[in-house]
């Protein structure tokens, strides 16, 4: 049996043997995205990583005769394992090629690696936040990826489940066709909301979001209203800035409908966008020396057919009061005009219930499971 070594990363070559690995992996699979190489290098940036103010964070790679054939991040949040009243250790962006005895050695490392640090369970993918990659994919391994979720080969969960890993949570993704006009049911909601409630729908600027701190209110309320999901813990000021730099600066602000009440106090909101799925796989990682057109036509120009509905919150105390009917009274006549033919949402708990009910109206199809997974070590 040949020997696989795992090493923590710790200098140049071996960080760049963790980047390139998933070329390796997925250099014939049409359906995977890649990931931003310049966003992963700041993952590991403790100057630009504000999540290190209270998470460890550890990538490693496997070797087996000096090449790259695994890598893995263990990381531990003391944020949410203090929220959660857990001590776990998580592992994230795992990689690996079909053999069972690298898959074993990178799970190895990080329990060994969580254990130094009194940690006695492991899980995941999971991200250090709720805004990063979770899961790993256990069904529609045909369909394609996108910029903000997993996406593996269909051996993953065997290995996982051959290591000892059970199931923890699963999410899914809805996937809905755009339909012509607004349903009725929406409609009836949204016009109640508006009447009755005082709510409404407004579309931000990026000086109020950058200068009137409207960015900042969105992601209070993003806060406020996970609170209670699996997983997560509250975003810190100086991660809700990365957030705000990285994303909501770029992304068309039509598609981002914000809803405020009669005082106006930001009550929802829902972070929308034109798929940029096509767009990272010409790109191929890399924004230069031509990856930034890729990206920049997708965003300005709507290339691609399909919008990605990246997250939605409500304020608890206005969940169930039509909040989301205006998000949807809102959305579809503006994908119509631009010429989204269907959606994706980002990935939902499978026993959200209330979330998952809310798409009945558009004939939602449920796709792309993700599982994370579990054990003691």
């Amino acid at each position: 049996m040949d020997k696989v070594d795992v090493v923590k990363v710790s200098c140049k070559r071996e960080m760049d043997d963790f980047i390139q690995l998933p070329y390796f992996i997925y250099e014939d699979c049409p359906q995977y995205v890649p990931d931003m190489e310049n966003e992963v290098h700041d993952l590991f940036d403790r100057h630009k990583n504000p999540a290190y103010e209270f998470s460890e964070i550890q990538p490693f790679v496997a070797y087996r005769h000096e090449v790259a054939v695994g890598r893995i991040v263990g990381i531990i949040n003391h944020k949410a394992n203090e929220k959660w009243q857990t001590q776990n250790v998580r592992f994230s962006m795992i990689e690996f090629i079909d053999d069972l005895n690298v898959s074993n050695a990178l799970i190895e490392a990080v329990s060994q690696w969580g254990r130094s640090q009194g940690m006695y369970r492991i899980q995941g993918p999971m991200g250090i936040t709720d805004f990063d990659k979770e899961g790993m994919l256990v069904e529609d391994f045909h369909l394609t990826g996108s910029m903000n979720t997993v996406y593996n080969p269909d051996y993953y969960p065997r290995h996982m489940e051959a290591l000892g890993f059970k199931k923890e949570v699963d999410w899914v993704q809805i996937r809905i066709n755009i339909p012509k006009e607004v349903p009725a049911r929406y409609t009836r909601t949204a016009l109640y909301a508006r009447e009755q409630l005082g709510l409404r729908v407004i579309k931000l600027t990026n000086d109020d979001i950058y200068c009137h701190g409207y960015g900042q209110k969105i992601f209070d309320l993003i806060n406020e209203a996970y609170e209670s999901i699996y997983g997560f813990s509250e975003l810190s000021p100086e991660l809700v800035y990365v957030f705000l730099d990285k994303y909501l600066r770029l992304i068309d602000k039509q598609l981002i409908p914000v809803v405020i009440n009669a005082e106006r106090e930001v009550v929802g909101v829902a972070v929308t966008m034109g798929s940029l799925s096509q767009a990272m796989q010409r790109a191929k990682g890399r924004l230069w020396p031509f990856g930034w057109w890729s990206l920049l036509k997708a965003l300005k120009c709507r290339h691609e057919d399909n919008a990605e509905m990246l997250l939605v919150a409500v304020r608890p105390d206005y969940q169930g009061l039509g909040v989301n009917a205006l998000f949807f009274d809102d959305l579809i006549p503006i994908y119509n005009k631009y010429g989204f033919r269907w959606a994706e949402t980002g990935p939902q708990l499978e026993d959200n219930e209330r979330e998952l009910t809310q798409w009945t109206p558009l004939k939602p199809e449920y796709v792309k499971r993700r599982r994370c997974y579990a054990k003691n070590i």
